[in-house]
C-alpha cells in the first residue's frame, strides 16, 4: 500500500465521514441546529473536493497506484452512503431514493469485481453517465445537509430533493448502461 499524497487525500475523505455523522450528535448547547447543518454541508463539500483533488494529484505527481484506484471509489461510496444515512435519519431524503442509490453502488461494485475476474474490467469502466450521476449527487447532498435557505434566496431542501431525485434516475440509467456493457462478457 503506497502512502503517497493522493492516497493520503483519499484517506482524509474517509476520515471525514464520521465527522458528518457526528456533528448531528453534538449537544444543542454546544452548536445550534443551523450550525450543525452548515458544518455537515461544508465537511461534505471538502470531501467532494478531495474526490477531484486526489485524482488530479495522482496524475500530476505521477503517483497513480492500484491501491489508489481501488481506494478512491470505495471512499466515494462511503461518503455518499454515510451522508445518505444522516439524511434518512433527519428525514431529508426519501428512503426509496436512498435505497436506489445505495443499491446501485453495491450492485455495480459487485459487477465490476466480477468483470475483473473475467478479465473484462474495462467493459464496465467509469462512463460519462456515471460521472454525471456522481456530480449530481455531490451537489444534491450538501444542499440537503445544509437544509436552510441558501443565500436567503434558494430553498436548499427543495433544490437538493430535486437534484437527488435526478441523481436517482441517473443512478438507474447508469446501472442499466453498465449491465448492458457487461452482458456480452457474462454469457
Amino acid at each position: 500500500m503506497p502512502l503517497n499524497v493522493p492516497n493520503l487525500v483519499t484517506f482524509s475523505r474517509i476520515i471525514l465521514i464520521p465527522l458528518i455523522v457526528g456533528v448531528f450528535y453534538l449537544p444543542d448547547a454546544w452548536i445550534s441546529y443551523t450550525a450543525k447543518n452548515q458544518v455537515a454541508a461544508w465537511i461534505f463539500i471538502v470531501a467532494a473536493v478531495t474526490d477531484w483533488l486526489d485524482g488530479y494529484l495522482a496524475r500530476r505527481l505521477n503517483q497513480t497506484s492500484a491501491f489508489g484506484a481501488f481506494l478512491d471509489p470505495v471512499a466515494d461510496k462511503l461518503i455518499v452512503v454515510g451522508a445518505l444515512v444522516v439524511l434518512l435519519y433527519l428525514a431529508r431524503v426519501d428512503p426509496l431514493v436512498a435505497l436506489i442509490i445505495v443499491g446501485r453502488e453495491i450492485a455495480i461494485s459487485a459487477l465490476r469485481e466480477w468483470m475483473a475476474v473475467l478479465g473484462q474490467g474495462k467493459s464496465v469502466a467509469v462512463a460519462f453517465i456515471g460521472k454525471l450521476k456522481t456530480v449530481t449527487q455531490m451537489v444534491a447532498i450538501p444542499l440537503l445537509l445544509y437544509h436552510d435557505p441558501l443565500l436567503g434566496l434558494v430553498d436548499s431542501q427543495w433544490l437538493g430533493t430535486l437534484l437527488i431525485s435526478v441523481a436517482a434516475v441517473l443512478t438507474v440509467v447508469s446501472m442499466l448502461y453498465y449491465l448492458r456493457r457487461a452482458l456480452p462478457h457474462a454469457l
